[in-house]
Parts: C-alpha cells; structure tokens; sequence
C-alpha cells in the first residue's frame, strides 16, 4: 500500500467514525451529558480514568460515577462535604474503587483552588513547557501532591516511567481537538492541536501494525511517539483524528473483512 493508498484509507475510516453516533457507546458520552466547561472537564477525566476493558461497562460506570456526585460534577468536587464524601465509599469500576474516588475528587478540588482547574493547569503548563510529555509528567507530579492513598497512583500512568499514557491521551483529545463533527470538545485552545500523542490501546496498536505504521511490539511511551510521528506525515495539524480511523477500524474487525 502506497502512503497515498494509506492516507486515502484513514481518512475514510476517519469521516465513517468521527461522527455523533460514535458518541452514545463511548466513555465520551459521559461530557457530553453536559454543557458547562468544567463539568465537561472534570467527568471527562473521570471518565476517562476508568476507560479500560469493556466499553459498555465503562460507560455505565462512567454515568454511575456521576450519579454518586449528584450529576453535577464540578459543583461536587468543589463542594462536597466530608459526608457526601464518605457516601462515594460504595463505587467501584473493576480495580478503581470509592477510595479512589475520593481521592481524585479531592485532588481535582486541590488543582482547582491552586491552578484555576484542571483545563488552566494543562493550558497553563503547554504554554509554558511546549511539550506534552513534560505536561503529562507535571500534571501527574501535581495530581498527587496532596495527601491520598499511594494505591490510587496506579489510575494516572506515568510518562517518565515509560508508560503508554493511554487514557490522559484520550482525555486530552477530547479536550484539545476541535472542529465540525460534534464528538470532541475543542475547550482548551491554549494547546494545539499539533501537540496531541495517539491514545495507544490494543485495537490501535494492533491495527497501526497491521497497516506498516508502527513497528515496536510493545504498547509504551515510545511506541505512542512512533505511532504519533508516523500519523503527522498525513495530517501534521491534527494527527490524533486518526484515533478514530485505527480505534475503529480495529474495534470492528474491519481489517479482517
């Protein structure tokens, strides 16, 4: 398959699944129950902290989450008192638990009185360090700065540790990308679009091999570069739109056809 071929294949891929019906299925569709930017923020990043394993059971819990904050997550995270609190004690998604919970609502409430939320911190750091590891590595750093449980630490992957970062990859497109399809929400504009790393999970690794664009076996930060490099030769403004093409295409067996 020539480059032209290939580039000719994502982009197909790309307008069949960046479209509103990918939303419903999609731990995304858990923001989009709201409108306001800093609940879209915060259940976003909740959402994306428990999206591993089966997707539909990852927006169920994803919508439970929600629920436990009274469906308006902002105002919870920086309201709740420490009774609310101790009602959050009962969730649980797989190893992520009402423990966990609570620690992250706490460390939210901490970034949002240090640094203005989550979105001024991410915003604020790509400004400063022009380069999305070093933001990745911050924010982690700063996320767990205040007291919680050390088990908690395993929800947020470490860049410096050499992990695939996954899912603050995928919370960061969603906040990042924009433009006319309806599924991301384009509300951080400090950061560019060009700065974003492909959310790297077994269906995108396994397709991107499959089509010539990744070469290392195993699913790390430096795969993500690999894979990220190789994607911005087709669209160097936007490469994480082809999270749709390869996330898609390998969730529904298209190239087994």
């Amino acid at each position: 398959m020539t480059n032209t071929d290939l580039k000719e294949l994502l982009d197909a891929l790309h307008d069949k699944y960046n479209s509103p019906d990918f939303i419903a299925d999609d731990p995304i569709s858990v923001p989009h129950r709201y409108t306001d930017r800093a609940d879209r923020e915060i259940a976003g990043f909740f959402s994306a902290t428990i999206a591993w394993g089966n997707r539909k059971a990852i927006v169920r819990s994803g919508h439970r989450m929600m629920h436990f904050m009274d469906d308006a997550p902002a105002d919870f995270v920086r309201n709740a008192s420490q009774r609310e609190l101790a009602l959050l004690s009962s969730y649980v998604h797989r190893t992520f638990n009402g423990g966990d919970l609570r620690d992250f609502v706490l460390a939210l409430r901490r970034m949002e009185e240090r640094h203005g939320g989550i979105g001024n911190f991410f915003e604020t750091r790509y400004e400063a360090a022009q380069s999305m590891p070093a933001v990745l590595a911050d924010f982690r750093r700063e996320f767990f700065a205040g007291e919680h449980a050390p088990r908690c630490e395993k929800h947020v992957s470490s860049v410096e540790r050499g992990a695939a970062c996954k899912r603050l990859c995928m919370y960061l497109r969603w906040m990042v990308r924009r433009d006319d399809r309806g599924v991301d929400f384009g509300l951080w504009r400090r950061i560019p679009m060009s700065a974003l790393y492909l959310p790297l999970d077994v269906h995108v690794g396994e397709t991107a091999r499959a089509l010539g664009l990744l070469g290392r076996r195993q699913n790390d930060w430096r795969a993500v570069e690999e894979l990220t490099d190789a994607l911005r030769a087709f669209d160097a403004e936007d490469p994480a739109r082809y999270d749709f093409s390869l996330f898609g295409a390998g969730m529904d067996g298209y190239l087994r056809e």
